[in-house]
């Protein structure tokens, strides 16, 4: 394949292999380290007075927020552990951060040179409006920049809890978790379950999209997204047969994943905040792609590079993404 991306970050055979059998890929120092810090200054900047938090002081980092703390502003979230940005989404620095010449190199790659949908500098941010049903959560699906800033508060309780995946329901094609802290492995790390979205695939009802039920006051026992019973059973044997990745990293560092992948947000079992921007990279005919049905071929929608791809990747590259044995 003959690389028409002059110094530009371009994925190699075997990273794109692995991104297919996997269904992620994590990059190294891919941001810039200096919108990495006028990102960590935007969210610190936003914190209003009387929070607990402060930032030169490590000790006063472990959550949960109190109740009086909290904003359930779609927006602006605090609550528990989690600490989301959302109204700085169109604004152009985090825009910059994101769509930078490797990543929009790297996006245009998987998804097909010039398919990008772009973002809208000064548009309107995820969590403006639409939740994804009448008292939830807001849809990720509407929105016009990046997803957020998505941090995540370390608690002294280090006692371990379950791990929950989940597949995302919103239509997307490419996510991406940029890391603009360094996160150790235990500190909340974005962690996948290798090869559950080749598995998850086929037994969703539509490619892109997860059906949802409504919420109705006077019928308050069914809300949300409705799953096939194969969907729930694949989920399961996946928890059972899968060992999962915690994608961990310094500041800089980013992972990929396919919009069908088992994911979570790790437990944050350290003494650090997680601190990481997440975003949806799109195809601009999404829409039509969305008719499809999954029964079809996994990878129709992606760029002919890695439709065609078959070459494989070595055990050595595996370990370097977190696959041992």
């Amino acid at each position: 394949m003959v690389n028409n991306r002059p110094n530009r970050l371009t994925l190699t055979n075997e990273q794109i292999s692995f991104f297919k059998d996997n269904g992620y890929l994590i990059l190294r120092d891919v941001l810039d380290r200096e919108a990495c810090a006028r990102a960590r200054d935007r969210v610190w900047n936003s914190l209003p007075e009387g929070v607990h938090l402060k930032r030169d002081d490590p000790e006063s980092h472990f959550g949960p927020f109190e109740k009086n703390e909290e904003s359930e502003d779609s927006l602006y979230i605090r609550k528990g552990v989690n600490w989301q940005v959302r109204e700085a989404n169109t604004e152009q620095e985090s825009i910059d951060l994101v769509y930078n010449i490797d990543l929009v190199s790297v996006a245009e790659q998987l998804l097909g040179e010039g398919m990008l949908e772009p973002p809208v500098p000064g548009g309107e941010p995820m969590g403006s409006r639409g939740p994804a049903w009448p008292g939830g959560p807001t849809d990720p699906a509407i929105g016009e920049g990046i997803r957020g800033y998505y941090w995540t508060l370390p608690v002294r309780d280090k006692s371990e809890k379950p791990l929950d995946p989940h597949a995302d329901g919103h239509p997307f094609c490419l996510g991406m978790v940029g890391l603009i802290n360094d996160v150790p492995e235990d500190g909340g790390s974005f962690t996948v379950w290798p090869g559950s979205h080749r598995r998850l695939f086929p037994t969703f009802q539509l490619r892109y999209d997860t059906p949802r039920i409504p919420f109705y006051e006077h019928m308050p026992s069914h809300k949300g997204l409705v799953n096939s019973p194969e969907f729930e059973a694949e989920m399961k044997a996946i928890q059972d047969e899968i060992e999962p990745v915690a994608c961990h990293g310094k500041e800089g560092d980013v992972v990929l994943w396919h919009h069908r992948l088992a994911h979570m947000a790790g437990h944050n079992y350290s003494d650090v905040i997680r601190q990481v921007v997440l975003n949806d990279f799109n195809r601009s005919d999404l829409d039509q792609l969305r008719t499809k049905s999954p029964k079809e071929d996994m990878w129709d929608d992606w760029s002919a590079e890695v439709q065609e791809n078959q070459s494989g990747y070595s055990k050595e590259f595996a370990a370097s993404q977190g696959i041992v044995g």
